[in-house]
């Protein structure tokens, strides 16, 4: 029997959608190459890079992301502090990494992003790695306070997380040319 589609489903992957939509184009953008990236789904550096600054990104990317499958593998399933440090610390690293490249201006876009990079299972810990990532000295004074200023009481104070995987991974959308009937 195969798989149905649930009403839910859609709402959902709608619901998602629109998220990000709801995000600036430069942060869509960089949300869709760094899923390709992490997912090593297209050639990363062919179809994202525009000029020599964007390709020396894209390749400290590539190496930082390097880190993914060991976090992937890593998400403690309790808040027990064994499990927390050999994760959380590369988690942080890459999250700094990401918020210093000046694209993930948001909580929101942070975690649209690390949801799908990671899985629903890390919820819990992006509150705490977005925050201390944000908080560190890498990046200007006032970059960290709009950073910090965007996470809300409510995500960061949360009692639960749903633990439904995201159903909407953007991904790069070639340019169709239009042309009006004459």
């Amino acid at each position: 029997m195969g798989t149905q589609a649930r009403p839910a489903d859609g709402a959902m992957t709608l619901a998602e959608m629109k998220e990000f939509a709801s995000f600036a184009a430069g942060t869509q953008r960089y949300i869709r190459r760094s899923l390709d990236v992490g997912f090593y789904r297209e050639d990363a550096m062919e179809r994202w890079s525009r000029d020599v600054i964007e390709t020396a990104s894209i390749r400290a990317q590539i190496r930082i992301y390097g880190r993914l499958e060991h976090i992937r593998a890593m998400v403690p399933d309790d808040s027990g502090l064994e499990a927390v440090e050999p994760f959380l610390a590369p988690l942080v690293i890459v999250s700094a990494f990401d918020l210093g490249q000046d694209r993930l201006t948001t909580f929101g876009a942070y975690r649209f992003l690390y949801e799908r990079l990671i899985g629903a299972h890390v919820r819990p810990w992006l509150p705490g790695a977005f925050c201390a990532a944000a908080a560190l000295p890498h990046l200007h004074p006032e970059k960290r306070r709009i950073l910090l200023q965007s996470i809300s009481e409510a995500a960061a104070t949360a009692p639960g997380w749903s633990n439904r995987e995201p159903c909407f991974f953007p991904e790069w959308v070639d340019k169709v040319e239009t042309r009006l009937a004459n």
